[in-house]
């Protein structure tokens, strides 16, 4: 992914998340959508695929851009996101930032949803705390069957982040988050002293 791609403002509230982060999600999905297409194809179907894979690959390499990574099965899962109508990064987070629920529930079934070395940020709420605004995001992960998180806090003016520990467990991501919307102000400032030094 290029630096301007990272650079490009995402059409959705920044304070859901950051533009690497919803790159990383949206790569993930065309991941997932992709593999969902190669399941879905007959054995007999996937080697004239990924042939024609190869023959798209040199042509692209050949102009001077990158496809795939030398995998045999990234290069099958490149081909498979180009062929399918995917939405572009820009109409991805909008259906993100309108139905999030939609979004998590995608990643319930896969292996690439987010762990707890690189949770998710789910949601976030602003609030004010003795005269200064903070942002409350909620960062979950699967964990086995359920989905944990934690809350980070970011000091609008400042930057600074700090978060708790993990103190949120669900049977699955929409409850998870509407425990967190679920929280008022008191709250939020309560979980916020504990996570400060």
């Amino acid at each position: 992914m290029s630096v301007a791609a990272l650079s490009e403002s995402p059409p959705v509230a920044p304070a859901l998340a950051d533009v690497e982060e919803l790159h990383g999600r949206y790569a993930s999905y065309r991941r997932r959508q992709a593999a969902r297409l190669v399941h879905m194809l007959p054995r007999a179907a996937i080697r004239p695929l990924y042939r024609r894979a190869c023959a798209v690959a040199a042509r692209e390499e050949a102009a001077g851009a990158t496809a795939g990574d030398g995998d045999p099965l990234a290069l099958l899962m490149w081909f498979c996101e180009r062929l399918l109508p995917l939405p572009p990064f820009a109409v991805w987070c909008e259906d993100l930032a309108r139905s999030p629920s939609a979004h998590f529930a995608d990643v319930e079934d896969s292996m690439d949803g987010p762990t707890a070395d690189a949770p998710s940020t789910m949601e976030a709420r602003a609030f004010e705390h003795r005269g200064r605004t903070w942002l409350a995001r909620l960062r979950a992960y699967r964990d086995g069957g359920l989905w944990r998180g934690h809350i980070a806090f970011e000091e609008r003016t400042s930057g600074r982040v700090h978060r708790t520990a993990p103190v949120f467990c669900e049977q699955d991501a929409e409850a998870l988050r509407e425990r967190f919307l679920s929280f008022d102000s008191a709250a939020f400032a309560a979980f916020l002293r504990s996570a400060l030094p």
